[in-house]
């Protein structure tokens, strides 16, 4: 085995350049995995849009159902009531369902938390 030559110093420089390339690579993961976030907060989002447009769609068919009675299999008012219920409850799926992907807990980075995590542990354990 062959001793390294470094001095205490560099030994110590070297450790601090290779801590602030860990921490540079860190904060890249963190922003990668925020960025990943949004874009799921964006499609959530999108979901809550299409199912409030399909609740007011819902409304409207109720409207419009009422006015025009168009039902000739059933009564007016019981089709004009199936209609809206149907394309209600497609509409509040959709609301919760995106409304479920934009709580702050799915917003957290855990992929890098654990990365740091695990990156503080094993330091600790080289300076020991």
């Amino acid at each position: 085995m062959s001793a390294d030559s470094r001095t205490i110093p560099d030994l110590i420089a070297a450790l601090a350049a290779d801590l602030g390339a860990l921490v540079r690579k860190e904060s890249e993961l963190v922003r990668a995995e925020i960025a990943e976030k949004a874009s799921e907060v964006t499609h959530a989002g999108m979901r809550v849009g299409v199912g409030a447009a399909f609740l007011l769609g819902s409304f409207l068919v109720l409207l419009a159902a009422a006015v025009l009675a168009l039902s000739k299999a059933m009564d007016p008012l019981w089709a004009s009531i199936i209609v809206a219920v149907v394309v209600g409850a497609a509409g509040f799926i959709l609301l919760r369902t995106g409304s479920a992907g934009m709580k702050p807990s799915h917003l957290a980075p855990e992929r890098s938390a654990r990365q740091i995590s695990k990156d503080a542990h094993m330091i600790k354990e080289t300076t020991k």
